[in-house]
C-alpha cells in the first residue's frame, strides 16, 4: 500500500486507500510526510473529543502561499484551543444563531432562482461554475451584510483568495492580485465593523460587534479574522457537498429518480452525500502527549491527520458503508467534525445545499450530466469538482 494524501492518485480515488489502512494499518504514519492517518471512526472521534490532548495550534499558520489569511493579532478560531477558543466561541455563538441563518432562505431561494436563469435559457451549463461556486458567496455577503451594489467586489476579492486557499497553481502576477484583494477585504470588513460599533445594523457582523458573553466582547480584529473563517470554511466545502450530492445522484439514477418523486428526501440526501464523500477528507492535530490508538503510541509532539471521510466509511459504525443510500441513518457522521470544532456553518452549509438541491431537481425534472468525465479539484485536504456540466432537457 503507497497512501501518500498529497499523491495525484490518492487524491483521485482516496476510499481504497482508507478501506486498507482501517483493515491493516489503522494508525499509520505516512512515509516522507511524517503525520500518522488515523482512519477508524472511534480513534478519529476520540481525537475530536480530546482536544486537551489534541491541540489545533497546528493550524495556526493559516495562509495563501506566504499571505497570512487572519490578522496577525487574532489568531482564527479553527486554530485555538480552549480557555482562547471556548470564549470566541461563546461569543460567536451568541450572533450566529440558528435565527440568523433561518431568516436567510428566502434571499437563498431568490440567489438560487437568479443563478439558474442562464441554465435554464440554454439548455445546459455548469453546475459548480454557474450554481455551486457563487451560491456560497454571495449568502455569506448576505450573512455579513454586504450590500448587492458591492457584492461584484466581494466575489472578486473571494474568487481569487478561494482559488489559492484550493491549491490551484498561481503566476505570480495573481499573487499580487490576491494579495491586494486579501487587503481590500479586510479594509472592507474592518470598516464595516466600525460602523456598527457607531450605528448597529441587522446582520451577523453587527451581531458579532454586540456579542457579549459574561461582560466580554470581541476586539475589532478578532471580528476580522472570525468573519475570514466564515467566509473561508463556508464557501469551498458548500460547493463541493452541492457538487458531491448531485454526482452521487447521477451515479445512482434509482436515487435520483427517489428524490425527483420526493424532495422531501433532499435533507437525507444531503447528509449522505456529507457521510459517503466528505467535502473536507481530513484536518491535522497536533498530539501534546503520548497516547496510544488501536494499539500503537503515539509519542508527543506527533502530528495526527484525523480522516472523517474515511471514519465516515467505517463498516463498525455504518454498516454497508461503501454503498450511496439516502435512506440511511447517517447518525453520528464527522464530516462537519465534532465537540468544540463542530462546523460553525454546518447548518448554513446545510440550507444553501437543501435550497440549490430542491430548485434543481424542482424546475429540471430532466436534468441529465453533459459529460461523463470528472474532474476534481487539486486540494489534499478537500473534496470536490471543478466542473459538472449539465444539460436540461
Amino acid at each position: 500500500m503507497d497512501y501518500n494524501p498529497f499523491s495525484p492518485e490518492v487524491r483521485e480515488n482516496p476510499y481504497p486507500y482508507y478501506a486498507y489502512l482501517r483493515q491493516h494499518a489503522p494508525v499509520y504514519q505516512v512515509p516522507d510526510v511524517g503525520m500518522w492517518a488515523i482512519s477508524r471512526y472511534d480513534d478519529v472521534l476520540f481525537i475530536l473529543k480530546n482536544p486537551q490532548i489534541f491541540s489545533s495550534s497546528i493550524l495556526s499558520a493559516a495562509a495563501v502561499g506566504d499571505l497570512n489569511l487572519f490578522p496577525p493579532e487574532a489568531p482564527d478560531l479553527i486554530s485555538l484551543d480552549p480557555p482562547a477558543h471556548t470564549r470566541l466561541r461563546k461569543l460567536v455563538n451568541r450572533a450566529f444563531t440558528p435565527r440568523r441563518v433561518a431568516s436567510l432562505e428566502s434571499h437563498l431561494r431568490e440567489m438560487v432562482q437568479r443563478l439558474l436563469e442562464p441554465l435554464a435559457a440554454q439548455g445546459a451549463g455548469d453546475l459548480i461554475g454557474d450554481l455551486a461556486i457563487p451560491l456560497p458567496v454571495m449568502a455569506i455577503a448576505e450573512l455579513l451584510g454586504v450590500p448587492p451594489e458591492r457584492y461584484h467586489d466581494f466575489k472578486r476579492w473571494t474568487n481569487l483568495i478561494l482559488r489559492a486557499m484550493n491549491g490551484a497553481a498561481v503566476t505570480q502576477e495573481e499573487r499580487t492580485q490576491i494579495g491586494q484583494s486579501l487587503a481590500e477585504l479586510r479594509a472592507y470588513i474592518e470598516d464595516a465593523v466600525a460602523a456598527y460599533h457607531r450605528q448597529p445594523g441587522d446582520n451577523l457582523l453587527s451581531d458579532l460587534v454586540r456579542a457579549e458573553e459574561e461582560n466580554q466582547t470581541l476586539t475589532s480584529a478578532e471580528i476580522v479574522s472570525l468573519a475570514l473563517v466564515v467566509l473561508a470554511a463556508g464557501s469551498e466545502t458548500t460547493t463541493n457537498l452541492i457538487g458531491s450530492a448531485m454526482l452521487a445522484l447521477f451515479e445512482h439514477p434509482e436515487q435520483l429518480a427517489q428524490v425527483r418523486a420526493n424532495r422531501a428526501l433532499v435533507p437525507n440526501l444531503i447528509e449522505e452525500a456529507l457521510r459517503y464523500d466528505a467535502p473536507v477528507q481530513w484536518f491535522p492535530r497536533l498530539a501534546i502527549q503520548e497516547v496510544e490508538l488501536s494499539g500503537t503510541t503515539l509519542p508527543a509532539g506527533s502530528v495526527v491527520m484525523t480522516i472523517y471521510a474515511s471514519a465516515n466509511r467505517d463498516e463498525r459504525k455504518f454498516p454497508d458503508a461503501e454503498r450511496f443510500d439516502i435512506m440511511r441513518n447517517t447518525e453520528g457522521h464527522v464530516a462537519f467534525s465534532f465537540g468544540i470544532h463542530f462546523c460553525l456553518g454546518a447548518q448554513l452549509a446545510r440550507l444553501e445545499a437543501k435550497v440549490a438541491l430542491e430548485t434543481l431537481l424542482g424546475q429540471f425534472p430532466r436534468l441529465t450530466r453533459a459529460n461523463e468525465s470528472v474532474i476534481r479539484i487539486e486540494a489534499p485536504l478537500l473534496r470536490g469538482l471543478k466542473t459538472l456540466p449539465l444539460r436540461v432537457g
